[in-house]
């Protein structure tokens, strides 16, 4: 607080600030423990008190003569005894420009259930590795679960580089094998490498004269400035209904916490799982009514229409509904010391429901360590694999990947009622059944017809013009700036001599794709088109640009399938919400927000961003040029013969 900040201002201040949750994992004595304790020291978040029992300690039972910073979250007996950590510890503190809740996972590999537990809620994953040791297979068993877990940034923090004399080919040797083992993992989106000493206080909250070679942020500037606003889901409206509230004949309230999206009054509300319908009456809290919330609010609604609701059931807008089914898959990590018995029946706790579940089959277990598929029909304790369920009354779920709350599980023993497992579900349906209707539906309707080749071989077309045949897929959110990149992107290939031709999403939608709306369904068959038709120039050896939001990741592998991979190039014009939302040229998202547009992306319709694309832009933070250089940069070579 500063010197002319009254109490109250301060307080209305920081209530504004947002909350940012991050966890240290890696292998052991690699140093978490340390950097929180040297994080909280220099930021001035340790009490004069905690300061002098924490001198105290460390003459007792720390590493040495100074101060040991393990020792602030290292609280148990055996944790200090060992100089391991064995729980996670949670700790709290603040600076002027953000709030932070930090989670210190132990390291050992006999603790990975309680490393899943700590992660499971981050916003960054801190990965430590020892600069001595590099990348160890506790430091991929970390990164692997962190990338199940679906956090989405990693920050590695290269520590203890007063040992290696802060020499920087350690660092990037280092930094070097570790990129090498992540580009093998799905979901991370932002990697950052930083050199640090935990015990010294190098690059952790202050830049070090030590290591003049690195110009990137701290670890406390980097965790202030990351953008998490997009993490929370505020898209896909879930509310699990926890109690019903009935103080009097004239009330009858839904009371629960909001998982995911926003509830508005007046909102079309579809309750599952009988299907009845409403509208929003109210939205009640302790200080009084809402015309909205959001999650993570607890809230109570009311609706219009007396409808059958209880404990368990859950309230969605109308159209944009989860799945509603009893058969599901998910990577499940087994935290049990019994091991995972395909012929006893557990209890699901999905949301506010806990029914009986069967395993169906446990398809195989992750060695993580080299990330290979191994055969099995058992899970033993800290093991990660994926299983098939088949629950006792249908559940409402999401995939995790798409949604976090809806998308998750605990699996409990209903005989000791301790928790066995952890699971993330990643098929709406089993894997075999999906694969069968989408093989299905891929098949022609007409079965009097067969494929004809034509006289002349694509590699000959492609001679005759001097170029290789490319789709450069652009996808993002409307006004993310797919279209003015993919414009001037054509006119450079253009100036160069090649043949290329760009499928706009509005021009489809004038001519061949005019029949389709924006349901779940025609937005598949959409980009089903547009993959057809690229497929096809791409056949006359053309090069063909593409620019489509394309939200959702299944259309997307669709449309890679029919191009054909080695000639599909993902670029995600990646640009938060609240930018192309400010830009909004077209005036679309002001109609969306009026409830004059449905189903419009980012607003009442997701967007999947893409997990590994070829190539990522960000037009908030580079011009067009920028952007239009790194793309013909990133194909240059591609589309040379």
């Amino acid at each position: 607080m500063s010197a002319n900040e009254t109490t109250t201002e301060f307080l209305e201040r920081t209530a504004k600030m947002d909350l940012l949750r991050f966890t240290t994992v890696g292998s052991v004595d690699d140093g978490k423990s340390t950097l929180i304790g040297r994080l909280l020291h220099d930021c001035k978040s340790i009490y004069e008190d905690q300061l002098s029992a924490l001198k105290k300690d460390s003459a007792k039972v720390g590493t040495g003569p100074e101060i040991d910073y393990a020792l602030l979250t290292d609280g148990l007996k055996a944790e200090r005894e060992q100089g391991i950590t064995i729980d996670v510890a949670y700790r709290y503190f603040s600076t002027p420009k953000r709030h932070f809740i930090i989670a210190d996972t132990p390291g050992h590999e006999q603790y990975t259930r309680n490393m899943a537990t700590g992660a499971s809620t981050a916003n960054v994953a801190i990965i430590l590795i020892d600069a001595r040791h590099g990348v160890l297979t506790q430091t991929k068993r970390h990164s692997f679960i962190a990338s199940l877990l679906g956090i989405p940034r990693l920050l590695i923090c290269v520590n203890k580089m007063d040992l290696v004399d802060y020499s920087q080919e350690v660092f990037d040797n280092v930094s070097a094998d570790y990129q090498g083992f992540v580009t093998r993992l799905s979901g991370v989106v932002d990697l950052k490498f930083v050199p640090i000493s935990a015990l010294e206080g190098d690059n952790v909250v202050a830049s070090s004269e030590r290591t003049p070679w690195y110009h990137g942020e701290t670890v406390l500037e980097y965790l202030e400035m990351i953008y998490i606003g997009s993490d929370r889901n505020l898209v896909d409206l879930r509310f699990p209904v926890q109690y019903v509230q009935r103080p009097n004949l004239d009330f009858r309230g839904y009371a629960g916490q909001i998982s995911s999206g926003v509830i508005r009054k007046g909102d079309a509300i579809t309750v599952l799982p009988s299907g009845k319908q409403s509208r929003v009456k109210s939205i009640v809290t302790f200080d009084g009514e809402l015309e909205y919330a959001f999650a993570p609010m607890s809230v109570t609604v009311t609706l219009e229409d007396e409808i059958d609701i209880s404990r368990g059931d859950m309230l969605c807008h109308a159209r944009n509904l989860p799945q509603v089914q009893q058969d599901f898959e998910a990577m499940v990590v087994w935290m049990s010391e019994e091991p995972l018995d395909p012929d006893r029946i557990y209890t699901i706790k999905h949301t506010t429901r806990m029914v009986k579940t069967r395993i169906q089959k446990v398809h195989y277990r992750v060695d993580v360590n080299t990330l290979h598929r191994d055969e099995t029909n058992a899970l033993e304790l800290n093991e990660i694999g994926r299983v098939a369920f088949r629950a006792s009354q249908k559940l409402f779920v999401d995939a995790y990947k798409k949604n976090k709350w809806t998308g998750s599980f605990i699996l409990v023993d209903p005989y000791s009622n301790n928790t066995v497992a952890a699971g993330m579900i990643i098929d709406r349906v089993p894997a075999e059944q999906l694969g069968a209707e989408q093989d299905a539906a891929a098949e022609p309707k007409s079965q009097n017809i067969r494929r004809e080749t034509s006289g002349v071989l694509v590699e000959e077309r492609q001679r005759l013009l001097g170029q290789r045949a490319l789709t450069l897929w652009f996808t993002g959110l409307s006004g993310s700036g797919k279209s003015s990149i993919s414009r001037e992107v054509e006119r450079r290939l253009h100036e160069q001599g090649k043949l290329v031709f760009t499928i706009d999403g509005d021009n489809m939608r004038f001519g061949l794709n005019r029949d389709l709306s924006f349901s779940a369904e025609d937005r598949t068959e959409n980009i089903r088109r547009a993959g057809e038709v690229a497929k096809l120039l791409n056949d006359a050896g053309i090069i063909v640009l593409v620019a489509f939001i394309s939200p959702f990741e299944d259309d997307r592998d669709s449309a890679r399938k029919v191009i054909g991979d080695d000639r599909f190039y993902e670029i995600h014009v990646d640009t938060p919400l609240e930018v192309c939302e400010a830009r909004d040229a077209k005036g679309l998202y002001k109609k969306a927000r009026a409830g004059e547009i449905e189903e419009f992306t980012g607003i009442s319709s997701p967007y999947e961003p893409p997990k590994n694309p070829e190539l990522r832009v960000k037009t908030a933070e580079q011009s067009l040029e920028e952007c239009v250089s790194e793309v013909l940069a990133g194909v240059e070579r591609l589309i040379q013969l």
